[in-house]
């Protein structure tokens, strides 16, 4: 059974928002919280180990109730229980989408998915077989040399998702150091093989067709500089693959034993939980990527269980509804304060630009109103000496996803107290802003009476900036977890609401048919 198809700007709900918003478009957070004395606490909901903060947001009670009443008029509802029982929702490509089977207990899956359930937990065996493998020394290169390098050979979803974690829980390394190579940058390929020891060095190739362009030349590249290295030594100790093409993986020459499989009811940007995530699982350990896997599923639970006022994910993915499709904003910032999630925005990006960067609807009609929105940012303090300046005082409107950690993981609150002091004056700073009244008293305070006139206008910050505060407890593999799967579920309530299809992505086809077409111009 498909995805009902219901275009969001016919329904009353989305009407009864429009008149709604020309009531609060001029309406300043300061006088909400003046309204409304405990605002924090009326607009912030717990999980767990995370709290989202919705207060700084142009938003009211009546908002959230009128979003809410579009989530159901769409039948958002209805969508989320077809996710869940596996129905073919990827309409376009004929699949279902089971991301969450990945990561799930056996009492939360339907009878018609439990044998997928079967394959997946036989495939998480065999991740847990073969890292623990490698990991104690038993698995050895070609010379039978101790693994030290990983080499994970993919891109978009195949390298985007895993480094990300790889990288966010890096305190978590095993004695591994991890390796990710996605662009066909021959300068660069040149300069990492230096870095690496043929004997002592694994390569996963990952890519569901095994013939993913990028992928397949960078395999290529790797194979032909081992084999030179190595005097033609086999591959079978040294060359792994993911993939769901088994006669290509055969013809590269991995042999089947070290072929994991990859399922077409998983899309690649929400695979990082399959054995796509093997990297993770060999440079983290697979206890902590079982435990990636339990968060992800406590928040599945969640997503699927929670009333709407309450689920996070709808939440966040109504409000962005909000701001895109009636305050006219195409792009939000997220900014989390932790160096260990540099990687996350960039994964961000493609999880929802990909997923909800459609232009055609699912009754196959040209849209006439706005879906997905531009996704960028970087982490913490660095974001403050580069773009906020635009944030605090340019001519457009961007919210704002801080996600910050209320407890550092080596003790030094002095310094981590900081770094979040920094989070929550961004945020304040942004909502309240600084009025001329308080500009003029703070030149008069500094004797600087003579520039009040000159420099006043420019010191002006009109607040009125809206931001979402997620904090957590820890970076944990278990917290990542609930982070990653929150932003998958923000991305299917908005793809929902568009009454677009998330689940394809046409668009990233066009430019490989062109590059193929130009290569023999460039030769």
């Amino acid at each position: 059974m498909s995805l009902k198809k219901v275009n969001p700007t016919n329904t009353k709900s989305w009407e009864n928002l429009s008149l709604h918003f020309s009531d609060i478009k001029k309406k300043h957070l300061d006088s909400l919280f003046k309204e409304d004395k405990k605002r924090k606490d009326n607009f912030t909901i717990s999980f767990e180990d995370f709290e989202i903060d919705f207060s700084r947001n142009r938003i009211t009670k009546e908002t959230i109730q009128k979003l809410i009443a579009l989530a159901k008029e769409v039948h958002l509802e209805d969508a989320i229980e077809k996710l869940y029982r596996g129905e073919e929702i990827n309409e376009t490509e004929r699949r279902a989408v089971l991301h969450t089977i990945l990561r799930s207990q056996e009492s939360n899956v339907c009878k018609k998915n439990r044998e997928r359930f079967y394959e997946v937990q036989n495939t998480l065996e065999r991740i847990k077989y073969f890292s623990e493998e490698v990991n104690n020394g038993k698995w050895k290169g070609f010379s039978g040399k101790k693994i030290t390098d990983i080499v994970n050979i993919g891109i978009g979803g195949s390298d985007l998702g895993p480094k990300m974690v790889v990288e966010a829980l890096s305190n978590y390394k095993t004695e591994l150091n991890t390796h990710f190579i996605s662009n066909i940058d021959s300068d660069f390929l040149e300069n990492y093989t230096q870095k690496l020891n043929p004997e002592t060095t694994i390569f996963i190739v990952v890519s569901k067709s095994f013939s993913t362009l990028e992928t397949k030349l960078n395999a290529e590249y790797f194979k032909n500089w081992f084999l030179k290295e190595t005097n033609n030594a086999t591959l079978k100790h040294n060359f792994i693959a993911v993939s769901t093409n088994t006669n290509a993986c055969d013809t590269f020459g991995i042999c089947k034993e070290n072929i994991f499989p990859m399922w077409n009811w998983v899309g690649g940007r929400f695979s990082l939980w399959s054995a796509v995530g093997l990297s993770i699982s060999l440079s983290i350990g697979f206890d902590n990527f079982k435990q990636l896997l339990e968060g992800a599923d406590e928040m599945d639970t969640h997503f699927s269980s929670a009333p709407f006022e309450e689920n996070i994910p709808v939440l966040l993915g109504l409000i962005g509804i909000w701001y895109n499709n009636f305050f006219n904003v195409d792009s939000e910032l997220v900014i989390p304060y932790s160096q260990f999630l540099e990687s996350f925005v960039p994964y961000l990006q493609q999880l929802s630009m990909e997923s909800n960067g459609k232009s055609v609807d699912r009754n196959g009609d040209k849209i006439d109103y706005q879906t997905g929105t531009i996704v960028w940012g970087s982490v913490g303090t660095n974001s403050q000496h580069a773009y906020m300046q635009l944030i605090h005082q340019g001519t457009k409107l961007v919210p704002v996803d801080f996600i910050g950690f209320k407890n550092t993981m080596f003790g030094n609150t002095s310094l981590h107290k900081q770094f979040m002091a920094n989070m929550y004056g961004q945020a304040d700073a942004l909502c309240f802003g600084k009025s001329k009244n308080k500009v003029h008293l703070d030149l008069k305070v500094d004797k600087k009476s003579e520039e009040i006139s000159k420099v006043l206008p420019y010191k002006i910050f009109e607040g009125n900036k809206p931001s979402t505060i997620i904090m957590i407890d820890q970076l944990s593999p278990k917290s990542l977890g609930k982070l990653i799967a929150m932003y998958e579920h923000k991305v299917f309530v908005q793809g929902v609401i568009w009454n677009i299809f998330s689940f394809d992505q046409f668009g990233v086809e066009l430019g490989k048919e062109n590059s193929n077409k130009m290569i023999s111009n460039l030769i």
